[in-house]
């Protein structure tokens, strides 16, 4: 469907098919989405948002009427949004998608829920714990739910608890686990999930196939592994390993998302990963010597000359996939 598709719009290009006539050729071809498509479209992605919006919904009442609402109260609402969305799941079931956004929006009210105890309870505990025992809460029915959008939660909790627990200690523990440390703390996390995610996509586990999920985190262990060789690129005294993650990182989604699973947006990814790369190195070599105009007009030429390549290699992949 997407090779046709692609025919006929250089067809169009090529002045084959008069542009009035475009859209004809395309229903012809049958390559646009009819009323059927768009309404199961737009029902999922209203049932998805209405899912978030409502978690939202809940932190955001309970935060502007916190002083109008008693304890009981408070606490009546966010546990009975609980066991409301609970009560959704066990009417709808766990095969259906509306029982899955319930289960996603039981594990956002868990969130508030656990930073209702926390403000009701002054506990002296650090944010960090705040997100670690949301992700700690959720796991089970990420096991038992079966769906990404839980997983990836769960997965941004993780992080943020990671994050928030390298604010949190200073001192020693600073000095041990220092933003370098921290940069390679989550970059191992997340790459660790997405050779997991991927790997059990690759093993037939039917609901992980779904692209937008291994993508994301592609895109977040993409981003640490440039953060880390920016890093050394721009500190003269962190002498790490970044390039060499860096370099392994774009090896290896070379390999797996142009040898094997052919996944464009990675690729263009890791082009723009690469860009990055390069103009940070001239801005640092220029730096040293002389920084004048012509360097601004230097690096300038050499992102637009990458990007232009870049953009030349993705498509020719691209009608590779679709050859």
């Amino acid at each position: 469907m997407s090779h046709l598709r692609q025919d006929i719009l250089e067809w169009a290009q090529a002045g084959r098919i008069a542009p009035e006539r475009l859209r004809r050729a395309l229903d012809v071809g049958g390559v646009l989405p009819d009323r059927a498509q768009w309404r199961r479209f737009l029902d999922r992605l209203l049932l998805w948002l209405g899912a978030v919006m409502l978690g939202a919904a809940a932190v955001f009442f309970l935060a502007y009427n916190w002083d109008d609402l008693g304890r009981f109260a408070k606490f009546g609402l966010a546990q009975g949004l609980i066991v409301g969305a609970l009560a959704v799941l066990w009417w709808q079931g766990l095969e259906r998608a509306a029982g899955k956004a319930a289960l996603l929006a039981a594990a956002i009210f868990t969130g508030a829920l656990l930073a209702l105890i926390g403000q009701t309870y002054q506990t002296g505990a650090d944010p960090f714990e705040l997100f670690a025992a949301w992700a700690a809460a959720i796991l089970p029915w990420a096991l038992l739910g079966r769906f990404a959008a839980l997983w990836v939660l769960w997965l941004a909790l993780v992080n943020l608890a990671v994050v928030l627990y390298f604010q949190a200690f200073h001192g020693l523990f600073g000095v041990l686990f220092g933003p370098e440390r921290q940069l390679w703390l989550l970059f191992g996390l997340n790459t660790i999930a997405l050779a997991v995610w991927e790997g059990l996509a690759t093993a037939s586990v039917a609901w992980l196939r779904e692209r937008w999920a291994p993508r994301l985190i592609a895109t977040a262990s993409g981003g640490l592994a440039t953060a880390l060789v920016l890093m050394e690129i721009f500190d003269r005294h962190v002498a790490g390993w970044g390039w060499a993650a860096w370099l392994g990182w774009m090896a290896a989604g070379y390999a797996v998302y142009r040898r094997r699973l052919k996944d464009l947006y990675v690729l263009a990814g890791g082009v723009l990963s690469a860009v990055i790369v390069v103009a940070s190195l001239l801005v640092r070599g220029l730096s040293e010597v002389r920084f004048e105009a012509g360097a601004f007009l230097l690096i300038g030429l050499v992102v637009i000359g990458m990007s232009a390549a870049g953009g030349f290699w993705l498509k020719n992949v691209a009608n590779e996939e679709d050859a």
